[in-house]
């Protein structure tokens, strides 16, 4: 039976790759033989863990957040600037909207913006500058 953590892993690796439910349940009766990943067996784990890393899945450093570059600041600076001037929270970013999926989500493809990689965040800059320059704000 798999762990917290291998089961954590695994539910990353999903979201990662942008799986979608039904994707992830044929992936699983496909590589292990199980409806869920709580009916891993050992031998199941590592077929599906191997799987997830010839799709593309990179697990992070042990969970931990990844270190903050000059340039990701400034990506983050950048968002903030945008907001501010369209007088809007941070958490218009990680509302959700009526498809019920943030903008976070939609644009960056994680559940928390800290997470979002550089395109990621290139990708929410480019939403918030079209709406400003629908709405006649400054973009610069």
């Amino acid at each position: 039976m798999p762990t917290k953590s291998d089961l954590a892993k695994i539910h990353i690796a999903k979201q990662q790759l942008g799986m979608d439910d039904d994707t992830y349940r044929v992936m699983l009766r496909n590589v292990a033989g199980v409806a869920s990943s709580k009916e891993l067996s050992a031998a199941g784990l590592a077929r599906v863990m191997a799987h997830l890393a010839r799709l593309g899945f990179k697990p992070t450093r042990h969970g931990q957040k990844p270190r903050m570059t000059k340039s990701r600041q400034a990506q983050i600076d950048k968002i903030e600037a945008l907001l501010a001037e369209a007088g809007r929270p941070w958490a218009y970013l990680t509302s959700h909207r009526p498809g019920g999926r943030s903008m976070v989500q939609r644009l960056a493809r994680v559940d928390a913006l800290e997470w979002a990689t550089t395109d990621g965040l290139r990708n929410i800059i480019a939403a918030l500058m079209i709406d400003a320059e629908r709405n006649g704000r400054p973009t610069a």
